[in-house]
């Protein structure tokens, strides 16, 4: 009876969802602020703060694989676009006829993935972008960050090509879970 329950046991621990000591907590969080009237761009439906509102800040994100699971979101590079200013890795902006991604803070490491190119996989298609800017998921909420909330830590924000790209309908752009690799 006891050799049962060591097998038993063996098998339960051998069968359970695998955990990954490598997981991604927020390190914080930031109270939102009321943006002044008009600047607050909600272009491609961005969400501005809201006065008093709690958004958890990141320092990480998922560990990176060969096919890395992320949201993928929309963002406008170009000038008076919703990403507001110029891009982090080359201080310019970029069209949005151009496939270029920002990243949550964790997968930007530092800039260290800046004007390389990754594989975004979505929607039964493939597409190369290259990395521009961080999507910041330690700060937000302030005329930096177009008073727009920090970004979640698993985030690849995508210009229109991207989406493009992919072959999602317009009416369908915004959210989409998607995989990429380096």
């Amino acid at each position: 009876m006891g050799t049962f329950f060591v097998v038993l046991l063996v098998l339960v621990v051998a069968c359970s969802p695998k955990i990954d000591a490598q997981t991604c907590n927020p390190s914080g969080s930031i109270r939102g602020t009321q943006p002044p009237p008009g600047e607050c761009n909600t272009e491609n439906d961005s969400e501005c703060c809201v006065n008093g509102k709690y958004y958890s800040t990141y320092t990480c994100s998922p560990p990176v694989s060969s096919r890395t699971k992320a949201t993928l979101t929309l963002n406008s590079f170009q000038a008076g676009g919703d990403g507001g200013g110029p891009s982090e890795c080359d201080d310019k902006y970029h069209s949005d006829d151009t496939p270029v991604v920002a990243l949550s803070t964790g997968w930007y490491k530092g800039g260290s993935r800046c004007l390389k190119y990754i594989t975004i996989y979505g929607n039964g298609r493939s597409v190369k972008a290259k990395v521009v800017d961080e999507c910041d998921s330690t700060m937000g909420c302030d005329e930096e960050h177009d008073y727009q909330p920090p970004c979640h830590n698993n985030i690849v924000d995508a210009s229109k090509a991207v989406w493009k790209a992919l072959g999602v309908s317009e009416d369908n752009w915004g959210d989409l879970a998607v995989t990429w690799s380096d």
